[in-house]
């Protein structure tokens, strides 16, 4: 199949009048992609699998604080619960393309999807997510210290609070990932507090849960930013953002 350029994406930002279920058909069905200059983020699918094990097997050391496996057979696993969830409208996984590899070197998701509801509305009523978390964050050791991660926040934070008008988007760290966290907060997200034993980790243990977050009202300052770290003056690299989880 030919994939589309890297600033193309199939786009929902005609679609802000159309309920929930309609918007979650088209970005499932047609395929929500969400482009930039440095980086695609194509609908996860089966099909990503080799090329996710090739990207974490650059480096699997570095991925200490990941849910995502080294071997085609548990990647294949992992795929699967992530196409699931996006068809139960729960979430909405990619696949992380590079631009300047012509390669797929990760993947990222909304996840944890929330409607609110007013007493006086039907529970029933289908309609866009009031609040998401993004996570699920992992990039290729190629494709680390790149403008890959910080693209990919830009995309999903405009299409979040641009296109489906969230209150608030938020993150949840391990709290041991260091890295993580410090890119999260240069980012501009807002820390709310550590979760104890909020679930188990990567390596079996319980761990403790860092969580972060942006607000509807914050997000023009932010966005700003993350803009200038895209255009970093002659010389200078771009400035990262780590991946989360």
């Amino acid at each position: 199949m030919r994939r589309p350029g890297c600033g193309q994406a199939h786009r929902a930002s005609s679609c802000t009048g159309r309920s929930w279920r309609t918007l979650v058909a088209m970005e499932r069905l047609d395929g929500l992609m969400l482009a930039g200059n440095h980086v695609r983020l194509e609908p996860l699918t089966l099909a990503h699998v080799p090329a996710l094990v090739a990207a974490i097997n650059e480096d699997p050391a570095s991925f200490r604080f990941s849910t995502a496996p080294e071997t085609e057979a548990a990647m294949s696993a992992w795929v699967q619960d992530a196409v699931a969830a996006r068809e139960a409208a729960r979430e909405l996984p990619f696949a992380t393309y590079s631009c300047a590899q012509e390669r797929i070197v990760g993947s990222t998701r909304f996840y944890e999807l929330e409607r609110w509801y007013s007493p006086a509305e039907n529970p029933q009523c289908d309609r866009r997510p009031d609040a998401c978390l993004i996570g699920y964050t992992w990039l290729g050791a190629s494709a680390q210290r790149t403008a890959c991660n910080t693209e990919a926040k830009l995309l999903m934070l405009s299409h979040a609070f641009e296109i489906w008008e969230v209150h608030r988007v938020a993150f949840r760290i391990d709290a041991r990932n260091d890295r993580s966290r410090a890119a999260v907060e240069r980012l501009g997200a807002r820390f709310e507090g550590i979760r104890r034993a909020e679930r188990l980790a990567a390596d079996g243990t319980v761990r403790d849960s860092a969580f972060y977050s942006i607000l509807a009202a914050e997000w023009p300052a932010i966005k700003k930013g993350l803009i200038s770290r895209l255009a970093p003056p002659p010389g200078e690299p771009v400035a990262e953002t780590a991946a989360d989880s």
